[in-house]
């Protein structure tokens, strides 16, 4: 089965039910990161989950938000409580977001049955329970004694058969697709499996054992893939080429020889960088570096490939900008750290300024990379996904997605 037939694209939607009054369980992912003082630091995935929460509202049904945060370990931890966010939330939407301090029981039920419509509670961590990543049937019971109808807008989630995600859809009905996760399956699904060409895939990061499935997947459907990071030593080891130090899965040479031959007979542009900018010190803690030196496809002993050069920048740019649909999941080097950075940098600054292309960002890293570029904005898409990402465009059936109506 191709992707385009994947089931995943014919998900009933939000848009497709009358909630009006009805107690609506919407699993999100307020998975968000915290500063020092405990303050929410980083919103993108909060303000993803707007556009399903409002029209739920302007819907009037009685809104119960459900997510997860960190790894409690299925203990009560009060540094995973959600309660910073139900305040940010309150924030954004300009209306009161009531928090309930657990996610089961009967106090919870009785402050839901309470809401009326158009009105928001937010549920404690899932996580604090066990239960919800075993997938336990008794609590996928609990959750579902809360509301009448279900909707997740969770893609980050969807690859995990947990009790939010998937136990509770076999007590609840009916059960939709929100607007982000109807965006994320037509983006990564629809979009890459019948792309404007040319189709352009970008890959990076650190290991090609990450990518295996992706990469061949992708290039049953690319025209061009190009490579960078340090997954590319794998593939320029694989060719003989010297690599000095450089980050290498020696064990992965089969794999990048038959990523190789696979690109020859489909007649995809593979492409591997053809200069790198290498050091002979990578200190992660201080985010520092030693001597910098520009080099061609072969790396001299001791010294470490930490980014792709100028010439493959401008190799990899003028792909990019002949593009029609681009694909960017991982990034170009070690990108923490500044003075190895000029290339993934590079790299989204020619995916912005193709403003003609269809452009899909995935990945945590990739989408770190594309909003320090100052590019956030000038992209189509960009998937809050990361391992869910990866898992749908190997082709990989998700749970959380295939629980949910057609």
């Amino acid at each position: 089965m191709s992707l385009g037939d994947n089931i995943h694209c014919h998900m009933k939607t939000i848009e497709d039910i009358s909630l009006s009054g009805r107690r609506v369980f919407v699993r999100v992912d307020f998975n968000v990161p915290f500063d020092e003082k405990g303050q929410v630091s980083d919103t993108t995935r909060i303000v993803a989950a707007l556009p399903t929460i409002q029209y739920l509202i302007h819907q009037g049904a009685k809104v119960i938000l459900a997510s997860h945060l960190g790894r409690p370990d299925g203990e009560k931890n009060l540094k995973y409580s959600l309660a910073p966010v139900a305040k940010v939330l309150s924030e954004l939407l300009k209306q009161p977001v009531l928090f309930l301090p657990d996610c089961i029981g009967t106090d919870v039920q009785r402050a839901v049955q309470a809401l009326g419509n158009g009105e928001i509670s937010l549920l404690e961590n899932v996580r604090f329970y066990k239960e919800e990543t075993d997938n336990d049937e008794n609590f996928s019971k609990e959750l579902a004694k809360l509301a009448d109808a279900y909707v997740n807008d969770a893609f980050g989630t969807a690859h995990r058969a947990h009790a939010s995600t998937a136990g509770i859809t076999k007590f609840l009905s009916p059960k939709v697709a929100g607007f982000l996760m109807g965006r994320e399956l037509e983006f990564l699904g629809k979009k890459t499996a019948h792309p404007e060409r040319p189709f352009t895939v970008i890959l990076g990061g650190a290991k090609v054992s990450d990518k295996i499935s992706v990469i061949d997947a992708l290039l049953d459907r690319a025209d061009n893939m190009i490579i960078g990071g340090a997954m590319a030593y794998t593939f320029l080891f694989a060719q003989r080429h010297r690599t000095g130090n450089s980050l290498l899965e020696p064990d992965k040479v089969d794999i990048a020889l038959a990523a190789i031959q696979k690109a020859k007979q489909k007649n995809v542009n593979l492409l591997l960088p053809v200069d790198s900018v290498i050091t002979d010190l990578v200190d992660f803690e201080t985010r520092t570096l030693g001597t910098l030196q520009t080099v061609g496809l072969d790396i001299p002993e001791n010294m470490i490939g930490i980014d792709i050069g100028t010439k493959s920048v401008e190799l990899f740019s003028k792909i990019i900008q002949q593009s029609k649909t681009i694909l960017f999941n991982g990034p170009m080097g070690i990108f923490e750290i500044k003075d190895a950075a000029k290339g993934t940098f590079s790299i989204a600054d020619a995916i912005a300024k193709n403003r003609e292309a269809i452009s899909i960002i995935g990945g945590g890293d990739s989408i770190k990379a594309i909003n320090e570029s100052g590019h956030g904005k000038d992209v189509t898409f960009i998937s809050t996904g990361g391992g869910a990402s990866l898992e749908f465009l190997e082709g990989k059936i998700l749970p959380g997605v295939d629980a949910l109506d057609k």
